[in-house]
């Protein structure tokens, strides 16, 4: 339908994004490169993230890293009201296809959000959510509600948090990151996914390549561990991020 004109939204869970992998990479991501920018697939698809619900292995996957490896897909991964309308109103004007991650974790999250029909935020362009001197936390997803709670509670003890959400991971703004630890000296990335091959880690080596310089401490990554998810509740909670997690790695910064 894409390939002749229409502009399709698909939904569903985002683990069972592996069931389409082939139409997803081999098709999708290299319609518009094989066919000499012929074609165009304006397609958006929107996958929930159900993590942290009890819901154990077979649907807690968060995928989104994979997608970053492949050449021809954008990804966004709003974490407000507004970023989320003002995206996907951006997802669907776009010419590519369009990875579209949204965290139940947020689902009923209120929050202003502009009437304006034609409001939408340009792919690439990241959002300081709140301003800070002495140390920068970048987060995805719905990792962004815990580091404003973390940083709220530290400017109590005279630690000032900057808390950046770059909302796409592809194209990443790199300039704001990179700017923001250049004033803080200090990075921490918060990311629901496995620390192996994650935005985290993407992140950090950008960072660590091209900031060196600004950094006065090693960077923190604060992930998912590198294991399958457990039913119970009480194991669940020490493989995803949490509020006392990123205040341990906030502070080891500061050491």
């Amino acid at each position: 339908a894409a390939a002749v004109g229409m502009r399709p939204i698909v939904q569903s869970l985002a683990s069972f994004a592996w069931v389409a992998m082939d139409q997803l990479i081999s098709q999708a991501a290299k319609m518009r490169f094989m066919f000499g920018g012929q074609v165009s697939l304006p397609i958006v698809y929107r996958w929930g993230l159900l993590y942290g619900n009890n819901i154990a292995a077979h649907h807690a996957d968060r995928p989104y890293p994979m997608f970053m490896n492949m050449p021809g897909l954008k990804i966004a991964i709003p974490s407000t009201p507004s970023d989320a309308k003002g995206l996907l109103k951006t997802a669907i004007r776009d010419n590519d296809p369009v990875m579209f991650f949204e965290d139940n974790n947020l689902a009923g999250t209120r929050g202003e959000v502009s009437e304006n029909e034609d409001f939408c935020i340009p792919f690439g362009q990241a959002d300081i959510k709140r301003e800070g001197t002495d140390v920068t936390v970048v987060t995805i997803a719905g990792s962004l509600r815990p580091a404003l709670v973390v940083a709220d509670e530290m400017e109590s003890d005279g630690i000032s948090v900057e808390v950046i959400d770059p909302r796409t991971i592809v194209p990443l703004d790199t300039k704001t990151i990179l700017d923001s630890v250049e004033k803080t000296g200090r990075l921490v990335v918060v990311d629901p996914a496995h620390q192996s091959c994650s935005v985290a880690s993407e992140i950090s080596s950008i960072v660590s390549q091209e900031g060196f310089w600004s950094l006065q401490a090693p960077i923190q990554r604060v992930t998912s561990l590198d294991c399958h998810f457990p039913f119970s509740p009480a194991l669940e909670h020490l493989v995803f991020p949490n509020e006392d997690k990123i205040t341990d790695a906030i502070r080891t910064t500061l050491e």
